[in-house]
C-alpha cells in the first residue's frame, strides 16, 4: 500500500513539473514586461472564464468555456470566452470586447456602456464542479447497479470502492457523532465527503481547477451546514443557545450573544479551514515548481523534485483528511441540535 501511494505521489509530481515547464515556456508577463516565474501561482487558484491546461512554445491548450449573461435590456445571451480573448496570447482585456461585453485582464466580466449584467458563465470552477459531480454519480450510481442486480454479496468493482466508505461514514461518523437520529442524515454526510475528497483528488492532477480550494464553494458546503443543523435543532437547542439551564439571568447578558455568534463562527470555521488547507497545499507545491525557473539552477530542480513529491504525498492524506473532518464537525453539530437532553434527570 505504501508502495502504491509512493508511486502515485511520484508520478503527480513527475505531471505536475512537466506540465508546469510546457506551461512556462511561453513565458508570463510581469509588470515590467519581463517574464513572471511565479504568476501561474495565482492563474492556477483563482478562477477563470477560461480552462487552461498547458502551454506548448506559444500554443495555449485550453477548453474556451460559455459565457452566459443576463441583462434586462438584452435578455439571456449566450458567447464563448473566445470571444472575448486575444486568439494568439488567450489574453483577456476591455480591447478586446465582444457585442458590449467584454473579459478585463483580472477575468471579471464588465459591459462596455456600464449598464447592470447578471453573469451566469460557466467558469472554470463551475466546469471543475460539473466533472466532480460526474465522477461521483457514476461510482455510487455504478455501486448501486451492482446490489440492485446481484444482492448482497461480496461487492466487486465500484461497490467494492465505494461500500467501505459509505459503511464508515454511516458507522463512524454518523451513527457516532448524531446517535439514534443519525440515519436521516447520511445521505447529506456522504454527499459531503465524496463531494470534497473526490474534488480535492481531482484538484492535485496538473491543470485541473482548485474546486475546494476557492472560498465561494467552502461557504456554499458551510451554509448548507448550517441550514440543515438549524432547521433540524429540536427545543433542548434553541433553548439552550437562548435560555442555556443552569446560568443565572443576569449571565444570559452575557452568554447569550456568544451562543448566537457561536451559530455563525461553527460554519465559518468549516468554510476556512477547507478553502485555506487546499489552497495553501496548491500554493506550496506550485512556489517549489517556481523556484526552478526562478534559479534555473539543477541543485535546485532535484531539491524542488524531492520536496514536490513529498508534498504531494501529504495532500493526498489532507485530501481524504479534509473531507472526513468536515464531514465529521457536520456530523457533530447535527448531532448537537437533535440531541434530547434529559435536564431534569441530571438535575
Amino acid at each position: 500500500m505504501t508502495r502504491k501511494f509512493l508511486s502515485l505521489s511520484v508520478l503527480l509530481s513527475a505531471f505536475l513539473l512537466i506540465f508546469s515547464s510546457v506551461s512556462f515556456a511561453a513565458g508570463a508577463d510581469s509588470e515590467d514586461g519581463g517574464e513572471d516565474p511565479t504568476g501561474f501561482i495565482m492563474h492556477h487558484i483563482k478562477d477563470s472564464h477560461e480552462w487552461h491546461f498547458f502551454n506548448i512554445g506559444h500554443t495555449h491548450v485550453t477548453l474556451s468555456l460559455p459565457v452566459i449573461v443576463y441583462s434586462g435590456d438584452r435578455g439571456l445571451e449566450f458567447f464563448s470566452s473566445s470571444d472575448f480573448q486575444n486568439h494568439e496570447t488567450h489574453a483577456f482585456g476591455e480591447e478586446y470586447a465582444h457585442e458590449g461585453y467584454f473579459i478585463d485582464s483580472h477575468d471579471h466580466m464588465g459591459r462596455v456602456d456600464g449598464a447592470s449584467f447578471t453573469d451566469l458563465s460557466i467558469t472554470k470552477n463551475v466546469a471543475m464542479m460539473f466533472l466532480v459531480i460526474a465522477v461521483v454519480l457514476i461510482l455510487t450510481l455504478s455501486a448501486a447497479r451492482y446490489y440492485k442486480k446481484n444482492g448482497a454479496i461480496a461487492p466487486r468493482g465500484a461497490a467494492a470502492f465505494v461500500e467501505p466508505i459509505v459503511i464508515f461514514v454511516r458507522d463512524e461518523i454518523a451513527h457516532k457523532a448524531i446517535g439514534p437520529k443519525y440515519r436521516k442524515f447520511v445521505p447529506y454526510l456522504l454527499t459531503l465527503f465524496f463531494f470534497i475528497w473526490i474534488g480535492n483528488l481531482i484538484g492535485l492532477l496538473p491543470g485541473a481547477a482548485n474546486l475546494t480550494g476557492n472560498i465561494a464553494v467552502t461557504a456554499t458546503l458551510a451554509i448548507l451546514t448550517f441550514i440543515i443543523v438549524n432547521v433540524n435543532g429540536n427545543k433542548d437547542y434553541w433553548k439552550h443557545v437562548f435560555m442555556t439551564p443552569g446560568v443565572p439571568i443576569p449571565l444570559l447578558l452575557v452568554i447569550v450573544p456568544v451562543e448566537i455568534i457561536g451559530l455563525f463562527t461553527k460554519p465559518f470555521a468549516l468554510m476556512v479551514r477547507l478553502f485555506v488547507a487546499i489552497t495553501a497545499g496548491h500554493i506550496v507545491i506550485l512556489a517549489f515548481i517556481a523556484l526552478v525557473f526562478i534559479f534555473q539552477s539543477y541543485t535546485i530542480g532535484v531539491v524542488s523534485t524531492l520536496m514536490v513529491t513529498f508534498i504531494n504525498m501529504i495532500e493526498l492524506l489532507v485530501a481524504t483528511i479534509q473531507a472526513y473532518v468536515f464531514t465529521l464537525f457536520t456530523a457533530m453539530y447535527i448531532g448537537s441540535a437533535v440531541a434530547e437532553h434529559a435536564h431534569d434527570e441530571a438535575h
